[in-house]
């Protein structure tokens, strides 16, 4: 009997959404390659930036955790990757792993390398791309026709922005995706989209040069994981239908099969509260089956996060349960 093929399943995101994925995923007989977003500009990523001259490493920082043996030998490698520094001029707020990738860079010539040694030295499962090597700053124009530059802002707006919608999102200069990824898509079984902050952390992928020609190009199959809540300032007020509608606006009609939303309305006690007092509240599921179909399944996770006391960047309080998406992806297949 012919053996079995793994299924190459191909992540396209940042952030925690997609260090929930591919956590999930891990541990399952498939290859996964996650595509990461660079244009974060905020935190530890801004002196990366301004001062290292280098691209943004938070995300792939989480994804090489994600990733990475959890062999009791490799735990204090992973510890030391998670490590955010409270204090130290000019470091707090820093976290470890990014500066030891910047180190690695030094060393090498390269980030591309660096990269890929961090990989190595982690027993990282799987395979991490940057969606694009190009230095790019997002740019979001608003429904009153003001541009905002730079993602971090457009994340965590000025409350005169906040208030509005955002109607377009471009790249400062225009980037290429990076060859690996097209590549990778085009050999893909699935590819998953999110979840994630819409624009910030998804769309973001998506206006890469290349990238939605690579998706549309792909015989697999495409599954957009749809946010636990809305976020204020960038998807305020946001039902599923909008976020899709949004998205759809630049993958295009018809790219996607389908849409894995929650359906549970359990959340952990007092957490629809406190993201109240973030003008947040969970996504309001009215899609029905169109052009693709939508897989309705229990996803919401049990532990509340909460952020450091050197961490400048809002974060999730709440995120799907790992094990319960991974489930539901991988039903897909």
């Amino acid at each position: 009997m012919a053996k079995k093929k793994t299924k190459n399943i191909v992540v396209i995101g940042g952030g925690t959404g997609t260090y929930t994925v591919l956590k999930g995923l891990k541990d399952h007989d498939v290859n996964l390659t996650a595509v990461v977003s660079m244009m974060d500009s905020g935190g530890s990523n801004r002196i990366l930036r301004d001062e290292f001259g280098l691209l943004p490493t938070s995300d792939i920082r989480q994804c090489i955790v994600a990733l990475a043996d959890e062999d009791t030998k490799n735990d204090d490698l992973r510890k030391l990757f998670t490590y955010r520094y409270e204090s130290g001029t000019g470091i707090s707020g820093m976290t470890f792993g990014n500066l030891f990738m910047a180190a690695l860079t030094d060393i090498y010539g390269s980030q591309k390398v660096a990269i890929k040694k961090t990989c190595e030295l982690l027993h990282v499962k799987g395979e991490i791309l940057p969606v694009t090597y190009d230095n790019s700053h997002l740019v979001a124009r608003y429904d009153n026709g003001k541009q905002v530059l730079g993602e971090h802002f457009i994340d965590e707006p000025e409350e005169e922005i906040a208030k509005h919608k955002i109607i377009e999102l471009e790249l400062l200069p225009k980037a290429s995706v990076n060859r690996e990824v097209v590549s990778v898509i085009n050999n893909a079984d699935l590819i998953v989209i999110g979840p994630g902050d819409l624009f910030t952390s998804i769309i973001c992928n998506l206006i890469v040069d290349g990238v939605v020609n690579a998706i549309k190009d792909s015989k697999a199959k495409c599954v957009y994981v749809m946010n636990l809540m809305t976020k204020y300032g960038e998807t305020t007020d946001y039902t599923a239908n909008d976020h899709l509608r949004t998205l759809e606006n630049y993958l295009g009609k018809g790219t996607l099969d389908f849409c894995l939303v929650n359906s549970s309305k359990s959340f952990p006690r007092g957490i629809i509260s406190k993201y109240k007092e973030e003008r947040a509240k969970p996504v309001k599921n009215d899609l029905k089956n169109d052009h693709f179909k939508v897989v309705r399944r229990s996803m919401v996770g049990n532990k509340v996060y909460q952020r450091g006391k050197s961490d400048l960047v809002k974060r999730s309080l709440i995120r799907h349960d790992p094990k319960k998406l991974a489930k539901a992806l991988l039903s897909l297949l």
